[in-house]
């Protein structure tokens, strides 16, 4: 499996990127985005040592580290400029914190995310049928995922985007090793968001482009 869509004690997770890796790689993973919580605070301390850090795993590690960020919580006029900041800062894959409904993201961040340059639209929640649109015509990737609370969303999104052709990722949103999941559990989550085990071949297959 590859997830696109972790933290590390960088922003809100429990392990350095180090134990994150190995464990990982425990578990069989084949790809891991380490995507730390980002605004225009902190972006300038994180961006460099999780690609530091990438490198250097990367010359030893049998997982495929991506280095990353998840721009949180930002007020949707500010994205498309911080998302810019960080691509040019060195992040491979740049995330938005979606419109999940269980936290107070404002509202219009779904769509402000997909007008900038973004690769995952994270927990979209209760995304609309025209930004669902929006993401197949960008190529921006819409996130099924594993993670308690988020997930309550995943009928939705794989509805919606089953119906448009919106590619679709899934993602653990990994903040402790806890969270981390092999691939069968990665197919009955895909399954239970009323996909299929050939849903989850193509989320993979979009998946293993960042590697």
């Amino acid at each position: 499996m590859i997830d696109l869509h972790t933290h590390t004690i960088f922003s809100d997770g429990e392990l350095i990127p180090s134990e994150l890796v190995r464990r990982a790689e425990f578990a069989g993973l084949k790809g891991i985005g380490i995507t730390d919580h980002v605004d225009f605070s902190n972006i300038d301390f994180i961006i460099p040592r999780i690609v530091d850090v990438a490198e250097k795993l990367n010359r030893v590690s049998r997982v495929k580290v991506i280095p990353g960020v998840e721009i949180t919580h930002v007020p949707p006029s500010q994205i498309a400029a911080i998302a810019a900041k960080a691509r040019s800062a060195g992040a491979k894959i740049v995330i938005v914190h979606g419109e999940t409904i269980v936290e107070p993201v404002a509202q219009g961040t779904n769509s402000a995310a997909l007008d900038a340059d973004i690769d995952i639209l994270a927990h979209p929640g209760l995304i609309s049928r025209e930004d669902v649109i929006t993401a197949k015509e960008k190529g921006i990737f819409l996130e099924i995922s594993a993670r308690k609370g988020h997930s309550l969303t995943n009928g939705h999104v794989a509805m919606l985007a089953s119906k448009s052709g919106a590619p679709l990722v899934i993602n653990t949103d990994s903040h402790g090793h806890h969270d981390l999941i092999d691939e069968k559990m990665a197919i009955k989550i895909v399954i239970g968001a009323g996909l299929t085990e050939a849903d989850y071949k193509i989320m993979q297959q979009n998946a293993a482009s960042f590697l």
